[in-house]
């Protein structure tokens, strides 16, 4: 016994230091994650192999997604002549005088194959009971088909409510699909949607755990919210489905989020993504009809891109998306988001944009819903003092709201977080708006949030307790695999 004990171990050493090598000389990750993941395969050795091979992993980047899908719907050939247009520097620029977002409309359009459209109608919701009263008459109105794709779905209230509009929807004769991550909606059971699936709906889950909780894909979480109804209205941003998010539980209290009602051509981006995440699974693959991209008329005057991002893709969209946003700020920079645990890139151009004279103005929760997160962000939000940033802590609830706002002239809302894991292992998708009045509404929507805000300073935080001081050292040190 004590032989096999010993050579047991010897194979997990081995293995230990073959992982070692693999993470330094095959993994493309950066310098903090990879030195994070030798310590920890230094330190707990069979521990760290076990936490390595469900959270460490590289994500595959073939055959995740049929990206001939994009050809499919013809959005290939329109990103082409807009590449070539914004070569030749014959592309109609976006209305804003506040700021020349040419760059960024050309590096997103490029590199990025982000289809620009100009003629869309967008409303902002703030409070997760006018967001899903607005959904459900949308989907109460839908007489073709309702794609629904959610993070997080739950098998409350809410949750019931949302499934039995689809089912009546789907018992009008509309085509329903609903994709969920496996992850996020793991308290909702696939059994919970057993009256949609009777009345012809179909429902899959993204990266499907082998057993609850189990999966070596774990770490990559489809954390995108999406709705399309028609191939004519989207909704996509923050809030997910379940009761916290209309601000009906205590541990959480008033839910502050962003969300988007889109009527207009962005919408065939939102299509595509879905259709692709939903192909992706490989289950009853969705083949395409002119019905899910219909021609539509005008719907009004915003001009806007979509972005997505995720580990199937080396180039981490929406984070050069931020930077070049940050890069672009002559006087103001707003951010929301729950989570602040940036990259060294994200957190020095705050820095140097302080430096230079730019307003940064930092929106946080007064909460965590994830301790080790709250204290990282906690952390690298109050580094931003020593800058000159104005940072507030958000106490009339909780803040899941994720935008950016710069020179009041151009806004990402969206579902990316300003952090590592949104940036490098989940799929995201965010919308940047050139719209001076968008802007502006998102803009009021901050500052009437900090109304309900307390402001951060450095004598608050310099006398915090020596336990909050462990807690930050610790998320600090771990940040990189947050």
């Amino acid at each position: 016994m004590q032989l096999i004990t010993n050579n047991l171990f010897t194979i997990l050493m081995v293995a230990n230091i073959l992982l070692s090598i693999v993470i330094v000389f095959r993994e493309r990750r950066e310098t903090a994650q990879t030195w994070a993941w030798l310590l920890v395969l230094m330190f707990i050795p069979v521990v760290g192999f076990v936490l390595y091979i469900f959270f460490g992993r590289g994500i595959s980047k073939d055959k995740i997604f049929d990206l001939k899908m994009q050809s499919k719907i013809g959005m290939n050939v329109e990103i082409e002549e807009q590449r070539q247009a914004l070569q030749r520097d014959l592309f109609p620029h976006p209305p804003t005088g506040r700021v020349d977002i040419r760059q960024l409309v050309y590096m997103l359009t490029v590199f990025e194959r982000s289809l620009y459209t100009t003629t869309n109608d967008v409303r902002l919701f703030t409070d997760g009971r006018e967001k899903f009263d607005a959904l459900i008459q949308d989907i109460e109105n839908a007489h073709d088909h309702i794609h629904m794709q959610y993070y997080i779905y739950r098998s409350d209230a809410l949750g019931v409510e949302v499934r039995d509009a689809l089912v009546a929807a789907a018992k009008r004769g509309v085509k329903v699909r609903v994709l969920l991550d496996a992850w996020g909606s793991t308290q909702v059971s696939l059994n919970f949607f057993d009256s949609l699936k009777a009345a012809g709906g179909e429902v899959a889950l993204f990266f499907p755990l082998f057993v609850p909780y189990i999966n070596p894909r774990l770490n990559y979480r489809n954390h995108r919210k999406i709705v399309v109804i028609d191939g004519m209205i989207g909704y996509t941003g923050g809030f997910n489905v379940g009761d916290e998010y209309l601000g009906l539980v205590d541990k959480f209290g008033y839910w502050r989020d962003n969300h988007l009602r889109i009527k207009g051509p962005a919408i065939y981006s939102l299509q595509n993504r879905f259709l692709m995440d939903w192909n992706s699974q490989h289950t009853n693959e969705v083949q395409f009809a002119e019905a899910y991209f219909p021609t539509m008329a005008n719907q009004g005057a915003v001009s806007m891109q979509v972005v997505t991002s995720g580990p199937d893709s080396p180039y981490e969209q929406i984070k050069m998306t931020y930077l070049k946003m940050i890069s672009m700020a002559k006087s103001e920079i707003l951010i929301q988001t729950p989570y602040y645990i940036p990259d060294g890139s994200i957190h020095e151009a705050l820095k140097l944009a302080l430096l230079s004279g730019v307003a940064v103005h930092l929106q946080i929760p007064n909460k965590p819903d994830h301790p080790f997160v709250y204290w990282a962000t906690y952390s690298f939000a109050a580094e931003l003092l020593e800058y000159g940033a104005v940072v507030e802590t958000y106490e009339k609830g909780f803040m899941h709201a994720k935008t950016m706002i710069v020179d009041n002239g151009i806004v990402s809302v969206g579902s990316a977080n300003i952090d590592v894991r949104s940036f490098r292992l989940d799929f995201e998708v965010n919308c940047v708006l050139y719209d001076e009045q968008m802007a502006q509404k998102v803009r009021n929507a901050f500052f009437a949030d900090s109304l309900d805000s307390k402001p951060l300073t450095k004598e608050l935080y310099d006398n915090r307790g020596f336990f909050i001081k462990v807690k930050e050292g610790l998320a600090r040190l771990i940040s990189p695999l947050l």
